[in-house]
């Protein structure tokens, strides 16, 4: 029995897009992620849930680094992206996150225009040899973030002034420029209203056919909707991970189901 579950792991491994093992995160003395193993497909929308402070953004942050920038913060275990450890020293977080792309909670664009946004990463990691190039990624990106109809005639006007639901798809827009196969989203839509928050969910459904996506929700409406895998995170640990219509309807851990029929939260 031992062998052929060592034998589904290798299988899994070599599947996976990411993979976690006995991950921990400490902040100072305090122990926020324990012993956290995942395998997370490409091409796949996998939803982290479970209550505030439980570590499912903290996590998140992890598969980019993010947490490099908290000067208390140490992540121990192993990461990989394709089969790569993203912890190795030799590995540039700046390259990294070109090819883990993030969206934050509240959308964040930078004061430069629309264009300028979106031709933000390519330019700074040199993906366009000329203007007509960079042109193209610009506009292939807002096409894909389901914005570019709406800006198409004002790309020199402000970002900022965007309302929030364009903004933040202007934020995926910056996030897909610099071609990246993971895309990292931390609540994306907990600060828009109802009909934004259908747009985001509808374009997640189409990014999922050329990147791997990952989304921290405190809805678990929204992770029932969007996403194929779901992993329930509590008081730090991982205590369940699996198909998300089977966690939602069939929950194997008696935390999970407490979480989901809303006695925990």
């Amino acid at each position: 029995m031992n062998d052929m579950t060592m034998l589904e792991r290798d299988v899994t491994s070599e599947t996976s897009k990411i993979s976690a093992k006995n991950v921990q995160v400490y902040y100072g003395d305090t122990h926020a992620i324990k012993d956290v193993n995942v395998e997370i497909e490409d091409k796949t929308v996998t939803a982290f849930i479970g209550p505030s402070g439980c570590g499912k953004s903290t996590f998140l942050r992890c598969i980019n680094r993010m947490n490099d920038t908290i000067a208390t913060c140490r992540v121990e275990g192993d990461i990989l992206l394709d089969g790569e450890d993203i912890y190795d020293r030799r590995v540039d977080p700046v390259q990294l996150r070109a090819k883990v792309g993030m969206v934050f909670q509240k959308p964040n664009p930078f004061p430069k225009s629309i264009y300028d946004n979106v031709a933000y990463g390519p330019r700074i990691h040199g993906l366009s040899r000329n203007k007509a190039e960079l042109d193209e990624i610009v506009e292939k990106s807002l096409r894909r973030a389901a914005i570019w109809n709406e800006v198409k005639d004002r790309l020199d006007a402000p970002g900022t002034g965007l309302s929030g639901g364009q903004q933040q798809r202007l934020c995926i827009a910056r996030a897909i420029a610099t071609q990246p196969e993971v895309l990292l989203m931390d609540e994306p839509c907990s600060a828009l209203d109802p009909i934004a928050t259908a747009q985001v969910e509808e374009l997640i459904d189409e990014l999922r056919q050329s990147f791997s996506v990952v989304i921290v929700t405190h809805s678990m409406q929204q992770a029932a909707r969007v996403s194929q895998k779901t992993a329930f995170f509590h008081l730090g640990n991982l205590v369940e991970f699996g198909e998300t219509g089977q966690i939602f309807t069939n929950p194997k851990d008696p935390r999970t189901e407490s979480y989901i029929t809303g006695r925990i939260g």
